[in-house]
């Protein structure tokens, strides 16, 4: 099911429940709309829901990622939180409340026996032991460099909800930030299964001083100081790490999921 189809849905789904619901409306509420309609979609059947697997739960809340990025533009997509003056910050999806209820039904599923343990969503405490694993002191420079373009790559997955495979492909070119001058990054990715419509999709990344080990900014920095000046800032920007230590512009990183997850208990 396309992002458009699920969007269409969701908007169609709430205004059958309340006539005076608006769709552009992003509150407190949101959330609890979100996860609502999620529940319709893979609770069990024997409740009355549609009991879809837990590929339709990820794939609805990324295409309402894309929904209420539309309509907040400017937000941060990395967080939701409340400001000093009371108004939501960052999109819907990304909130405690959405967070949560996902983990609970991906566990839901797991025990139902439909959640393949290696296919799992990362949480965030799945996040930080990656961190913590990848720039552990106790590494070697070859190690500690690797580590670190792993963790980069895990880290942009998570935060804009992609497929791994799909940040390894990320060019130089995808990125664009002009440092002194933007506040955030901006994150291109070509056209994906909906190809033929020609959709280009892009996420806008701020900082996160709050969780420095999710911070997209300092995940960035850390890869610039991997690239020595003799890396061309061009082409593929995960690239392998020689035996040697070497970042090698020559081979991107092609496949990185067993490698780390095995290390940190995440992959069986």
């Amino acid at each position: 099911t396309s992002p458009r189809r699920i969007i269409r849905h969701f908007i169609t789904f709430h205004l059958r429940r309340n006539k005076d619901w608006d769709p552009k409306r992003v509150d407190e509420q949101t959330p609890l709309d979100i996860a609502t309609f999620i529940t319709q979609k893979c609770g069990p059947t024997a409740q009355g829901f549609e009991g879809k697997k837990h590929s339709t739960a990820v794939s609805t809340r990324a295409a309402l990622t894309m929904w209420y990025k539309t309509l907040r533009p400017n937000e941060s997509q990395i967080e939701w939180r409340l400001d000093s003056f009371a108004y939501r910050r960052g999109l819907p999806t990304r909130s405690r409340h959405v967070s949560q209820f996902m983990i609970g039904l991906e566990k839901t599923k797991a025990k139902a026996g439909e959640v393949s343990q290696s296919a799992r969503a990362l949480s965030l405490d799945d996040i930080h032991r990656l961190h913590d694993h990848c720039l552990n002191p106790s590494l070697t420079t070859t190690q500690r460099r690797a580590g670190v373009i792993r963790y980069v790559a895990y880290l942009l997955a998570w935060l804009m909800m992609l497929r791994i495979d799909e940040v390894v492909n990320l060019k130089f070119e995808n990125i664009d930030h002009v440092p002194g001058e933007r506040k955030y990054i901006d994150v291109g990715l070509g056209t994906r299964k909906q190809k033929q419509t020609g959709v280009l999709h892009s996420w806008r990344l701020h900082a996160n001083d709050g969780d420095p080990k999710i911070c997209p900014f300092r995940a960035f920095i850390l890869l610039a100081s991997l690239y020595s000046s003799n890396i061309k800032k061009s082409g593929p920007l995960f690239l392998h790490v020689s035996s040697q230590g070497a970042v090698m512009q020559s081979q991107p990183l092609v496949s990185i999921f067993p490698v780390v997850l095995k290390h940190v208990h995440l992959f069986i």
